[in-house]
């Protein structure tokens, strides 16, 4: 008898920059990192998109893209996401469908509508205040537009978009962007490590109200959450440390220059309402053991329905993020992806 299969896994990489390292360092381990993971048997691997934020290297998720498919070649690679109100969708089309010219079948276009960034810099990006957000489902008609075939009365031709289109997922971390997603019938991938108290109800709200597209006839959905993984969970939560200080420094900073060094993290002194914060941040997301993280996933997978996990593993030692990636493939064994049977048995 064979035996089920494992709930498939993704990668999502924000480009860490942590002490004592560099944007430049930061970008070549991830570019090394990707075939390590499609070593591993992963399905994608993502880049986000940030602007002006030091510690976070990802401010051209489309040239980055180009570089890690260009670096494996199984391996589906794309955007969490391209912030689709920061750019003119002609532009994304064109960009992403040459990618998927060059890397046929391997591309992914993930669009979110934050800025990404604050108002002073999304205005550099000529991003409009008053109009970015609310334009956004006009601006994915628009973007779809340029990847069907040519309209003979349209003056305008994303060339080499026609050709070949990406597949689209529309990316969020609220009720709302579920509907929309349900509403253009894309595939659907929400940020558990936002905001985790959504997930069940976003992903409810998108499979209820969910309606068939051209590229989807049915509900699909991937989990985005923060995961550490390391031989016990005393141990993952080191691992996990200078990120989850970074997390405490977010909430009275909007931005530093990098994450704290594991070396940094281990002699911080914490008061007692960041410990508390830190414990329920760690509780909700993907940290720990095989073991614990097993069971994790189990729960957040009974939960939720999803389909599919993307894990977010912000580690300064190269070998060590590695290390969680090979613990979670363990871990996530037995755990089966989320069904149409699973969420009604959790209902």
């Amino acid at each position: 008898m064979s035996r089920p299969p494992a709930i498939p896994l993704s990668v999502l990489d924000v480009v860490p920059v942590f002490e004592g390292g560099s944007a430049t360092q930061a970008l070549r381990d991830t570019v090394a990192l990707a075939p390590r993971i499609e070593e591993l048997g992963y399905l994608r691997y993502w880049v986000a998109e940030h602007h002006s934020t030091p510690s976070l290297a990802t401010s051209a998720p489309g040239i980055l893209v180009g570089r890690i498919a260009a670096a494996t070649t199984t391996l589906r690679v794309g955007s969490g996401g391209v912030l689709l109100p920061n750019h003119a969708p002609l532009v994304v089309a064109e960009q992403f469908g040459t990618l998927e010219a060059l890397h046929p079948g391997r591309i992914d276009l993930g669009l979110g509508r934050a800025p990404g960034t604050d108002p002073h810099t999304a205005h550099a990006l000529r991003r409009s205040p008053e109009r970015g957000a609310d334009e956004f489902p006009q601006q994915i008609e628009e973007l779809s537009g340029y990847f069907a075939p040519g309209d003979p009365g349209s003056p305008i031709t994303a060339v080499p978009a026609a050709d070949g289109r990406p597949d689209l997922w529309l990316l969020g971390s609220s009720p709302a962007s579920a509907e929309l997603a349900a509403s253009q019938g894309l595939p659907y991938a929400f940020a558990h490590q936002i905001n985790p108290h959504a997930t069940p109800y976003a992903l409810d709200i998108y499979r209820e109200t969910f309606r068939p597209s051209p590229q989807l006839d049915r509900p699909r959905t991937l989990v985005a959450a923060l995961t550490t993984v390391a031989e016990t969970d005393r141990a993952a939560r080191a691992v996990a440390a200078p990120y989850l200080l970074g997390k405490t420094r977010m909430r009275t900073v909007r931005r530093f220059d990098a994450f704290p060094s594991a070396r940094t993290a281990a002699g911080y002194a914490y008061a007692e309402p960041e410990v508390q914060f830190l414990d329920e941040l760690a509780e909700r997301q993907l940290i720990g053991s095989p073991a614990t993280v097993h069971d994790k996933l189990t729960d957040l997978v009974a939960r939720t329905g999803a389909d599919e996990l993307m894990a977010l593993t912000v580690v300064p030692d190269q070998e060590e993020r590695l290390r969680s990636f090979e613990l979670l493939a363990q871990a996530a064994q037995g755990v089966r992806p989320g069904s149409a049977e699973g969420v009604s048995a959790r209902l």
